[in-house]
């Protein structure tokens, strides 16, 4: 039996914050999405948190980081578990706590459904398991995802030499090519956010899509440890072309945000940060690099379409399979409902 479940307020600034980030970096499940730096970037930006955690002989045994939102023109109020729960999802009783301590926290906070999006890949947990997870815990599967449910991920216990081979010949003449064009690649500072922020708004205009506010990238580069965070930047004669940043939790990096200049695209500023950033994950100890997103289509689908599509995540993919790398999906979303009526107004609006 568990000996303790805690419940945390609006902001989670307390002194258990340093146990929790080390039991997510530490869980085989764990996300940078759920740790307290994470819920911290989001609380200045609309949403609040409220932390859920089981206790087995005064340990940390499994757990949940919510954010939670008004929808819909405030009419509904929306529970997210981004890249959680963390739990053992073939312990039974484990599960069944836990989401009993969800289902009290929804109630309290009068929250009509909560979406979870665990990092549970597909190839440990197959579609007829999870199908029965769902049955069993009154889940219901949805194809409205948050977070990319497929992406790529890079083994970085290799060594850089081993790593640089493995990927596709395009991409290892383009990040030599980089360096004899004179491209350079720098860790940035505070300082060079807005220039980061201007590339991203480049970026959104070019391949339209929607990007954050400065002060979003901003306060995503403060709440995160020093160490846990870099900004890098691919310039040529000083002038800033590409950039990235890149995040660490425990073994796990992960390449979040990226952006790019119009200009000087020939020299190839992007191949030259993205393996900067890779290099940056590995010297840090860190055992996987996350591309972070790529379409949700098949591996077969993937290389057949690949040169032919540009739409949502298609012209991405192009760029990241060149670095290698394995392709994992997730189980995907699910939703747990509270109130039929508040999520078919979240439905609504989500259309």
């Amino acid at each position: 039996m568990f000996d303790k479940w805690f419940e945390l307020g609006e902001q989670p600034y307390t002194e258990n914050d340093a146990e929790w980030d080390d039991f997510v970096a530490a869980h085989p499940h764990g996300s940078l999405l759920q740790t307290t730096a994470w819920a911290r970037l989001k609380n200045n930006f609309g949403w609040s948190s409220q932390r859920i955690w089981l206790r087995q002989d005064g340990k940390l045994q499994a757990g949940a980081q919510m954010l939670i939102k008004s929808a819909a023109f405030g009419l509904a109020r929306i529970g997210y578990l981004p890249h959680g729960p963390l739990v053992n999802w073939q312990n039974a009783e484990q599960v069944r706590v836990l989401f009993h301590q969800l289902d009290l926290a929804a109630y309290q906070r009068r929250i009509g459904f909560v979406k979870l999006e665990p990092l549970l890949w597909q190839d440990e947990c197959p579609a007829a398991q999870w199908q029965a997870i769902c049955q069993e815990y009154d889940l219901q599967a949805t194809a409205d995802t948050i977070q990319p449910p497929r992406t790529m991920l890079l083994d970085l216990r290799p060594s850089l030499d081993t790593i640089l081979a493995a990927m596709k010949q395009k991409t290892r003449y383009n990040i030599r090519l980089a360096e004899r064009k004179e491209i350079t690649v720098r860790q940035g500072t505070a300082t060079d956010l807005p220039a980061f922020a201007q590339l991203m708004r480049l970026t959104g205009e070019r391949d339209g899509f929607g990007v954050h506010a400065t002060d979003y990238y901003k306060r995503a580069y403060e709440v995160f440890a020093p160490d846990d965070v870099a900004l890098l930047l691919a310039e040529f004669e000083g002038r800033p072309l590409s950039a990235v940043m890149v995040f660490k939790n425990g073994p796990r990096a992960a390449y979040l945000y990226g952006a790019s200049s119009n200009e000087e695209r020939n020299r190839m500023p992007n191949y030259a940060v993205q393996w900067a950033a890779i290099q940056w994950a590995k010297e840090r100890g860190c055992t996987s690099y996350d591309l972070w997103g790529i379409p949700d289509a098949t591996p077969d689908e993937l290389e057949a379409q690949f040169s032919e599509r540009s739409d949502g995540l298609w012209g991405v993919y192009r760029f990241k399979r060149g670095f290698g790398g394995d392709i994992r999906r997730t189980v995907g979303a699910v939703d747990r409902i509270y109130n039929p009526r508040t999520y078919k107004l979240y439905q609504w609006r989500r259309r």
